[in-house]
C-alpha cells in the first residue's frame, strides 16, 4: 500500500532547512507575483527573507480567503472526554508519567458537558481524549458519539491513531472530520519527545492520515506542535503532507491548525520560540499556497492575536474552551492538557467576529441531507 511515507523519505530535514534559510528577496517577490503557487513557493513564503513582505502577504491572504470562504468564521468547541493516556510525551500535561488525577467521562457526565456547550451556542464539537487504547477506545468513542449526535450537526474527533476499519466505523457513526498531528516531522529527534507508548512509533503516526483518507472521512486536519523543532522546516513537511493527501484523496477537505507549545503540568519549555509575527507569516503562507485549505485558530492564542487574525486567513475559531475532562461543569478543577490564553466566552468571541465585519457561523451543515441519518 502506497502511503505518504514513500514521499516523506525522498526529503531530508537539513536540506530543506538550508533551502528555507538561503531563500532570497528576489525569490519572495517572484512567489508573491504568481497567481498560482506551489509547494516551492510555500517554502519561500515561510522563509526569513519573506518577513519584510508580511503586510503584502496579509493583504493577499485576506483577499484570497474572502474570495473562497466569504466573510464567515465557523465556531466550534472542544469536549475533552478523558485525560487517561498510555504515552509518555515530554510536552503534554496528560503524559503517563505525570502523577495526576485521571478522569474519563461517563454517559451522564457527557450529557452535562453537552448541555453546557449547547447553552453556549455550539453546534460543532471536537471530541478530544488522551491515548489510552484499553479504556478510551473505539467502543468508547462510538458510545459517546451515539450519546451526542442528536445535539450537534458536526462532530470531529482528535484521538489516538486508529486502524482504517475503525475510522470507517467512526465515519458510519457520523464523524465529520478527524484531526491528527504528527507533532514534529523531524524523525531523528521524534523519539526524544515520545519516549514510551504507541505514539513513539513515528511511521505508524505518519501513515494515519492515509488510513483516514481511505476510510472516506469528510475532512482531515493536520498540524505540528510549534515549538518542538524549527517551525519553518516542520511546517514545510506538514504542507508536503497536505499536498500529498489532497492529490491522493481528492474528495476530502483539509484543514490546518497551529498549536504553539503552551504551559502545562510537567512539560518541557519550547525549544524554538515562535512569536505572533512568525505565526501570522505562517498563516498567510498557507493561504497564499492553498486557497481551499481551512485554517483554524484555537484559544491557545491570546485575545489580541485572535482579534487581529480574523480577517487575514482564518476560517474557524474555538471559544470558551476547556482542555480538561469535565471542564465545563462536571469537574472544572481537573488538570488541563495545556493552559488557555483566550478565556472569553463564546458569545463574546462571536461579538468580536461580528464587529470585525464577519459572520460567526454556528451551524453550516444539516444532518437531514446525510443519507446515513
Amino acid at each position: 500500500m502506497t502511503t505518504f511515507k514513500s514521499v516523506f523519505e525522498q526529503y531530508d530535514w537539513e536540506t530543506i532547512k538550508t533551502k528555507i534559510f538561503s531563500t532570497s528577496t528576489s525569490d519572495v517577490e517572484r512567489s508573491l507575483g504568481k497567481s498560482k503557487r506551489n509547494l516551492d513557493d510555500f517554502l519561500v513564503l515561510i522563509s526569513p527573507a519573506a518577513q519584510p513582505y508580511l503586510e503584502q502577504m496579509a493583504q493577499l491572504s485576506h483577499e484570497l480567503t474572502k474570495k473562497r470562504f466569504g466573510k464567515t468564521i465557523q465556531m466550534y468547541a472542544p469536549l475533552y472526554l478523558s485525560n487517561e493516556c498510555q504515552n509518555i510525551c515530554t510536552y503534554c500535561g496528560f503524559s503517563l508519567d505525570n502523577k495526576i488525577k485521571r478522569k474519563t467521562l461517563s454517559d451522564s457526565e457527557i450529557k452535562l458537558e453537552v448541555e453546557a456547550l449547547k447553552k453556549a451556542g455550539f453546534d460543532h464539537v471536537l471530541l478530544v481524549t488522551g491515548e489510552a487504547n484499553y479504556t478510551v477506545n473505539i467502543n468508547y468513542f462510538l458510545n459517546a458519539i451515539e450519546q451526542i449526535k442528536k445535539d450537534f450537526s458536526i462532530i470531529s474527533v482528535e484521538v489516538q491513531p486508529l486502524s482504517q476499519e475503525e475510522y470507517e466505523r467512526l465515519h458510519e457513526a457520523g464523524v465529520y472530520s478527524v484531526l491528527v498531528y504528527q507533532e514534529t516531522y523531524h524523525k531523528e529527534v521524534y523519539k526524544q519527545y515520545h519516549t514510551k507508548g504507541k505514539k513513539s512509533n513515528f511511521d505508524f503516526r505518519l501513515e494515519t492520515p492515509d488510513r483516514i483518507g481511505k476510510a472516506g472521512i469528510h475532512k482531515i486536519g493536520l498540524g505540528v506542535l510549534l515549538g518542538l523543532e524549527d517551525w519553518r522546516t516542520d511546517s514545510f513537511f506538514n504542507a508536503l503532507h497536505l499536498d500529498y493527501l489532497q492529490k491522493t484523496y481528492w474528495q476530502t477537505k483539509y484543514s490546518v491548525s497551529f498549536p504553539r507549545l503552551r504551559p502545562a503540568e510537567g512539560i518541557i519549555e519550547p525549544n524554538f520560540i515562535m512569536d505572533d509575527k512568525d505565526l501570522t507569516q505562517l498563516i498567510c503562507a498557507y493561504r497564499l499556497w492553498n486557497e481551499d485549505l481551512e485554517i483554524s485558530i484555537s484559544t491557545r492564542e491570546n485575545e489580541k492575536f485572535r482579534n487581529n487574525i480574523i480577517p487575514i486567513g482564518t476560517t474557524s475559531m474555538s471559544a470558551g474552551s476547556k482542555t480538561n475532562p469535565g471542564g465545563y461543569v462536571v469537574d472544572p478543577q481537573s488538570l488541563e492538557q495545556f493552559e488557555i490564553s483566550d478565556e472569553r466566552t463564546s458569545f463574546e468571541i462571536a461579538n468580536i467576529i461580528s464587529k470585525t465585519g464577519y459572520e460567526p457561523v454556528w451551524k453550516d451543515w444539516n444532518r437531514t441531507f446525510d443519507s446515513r441519518f
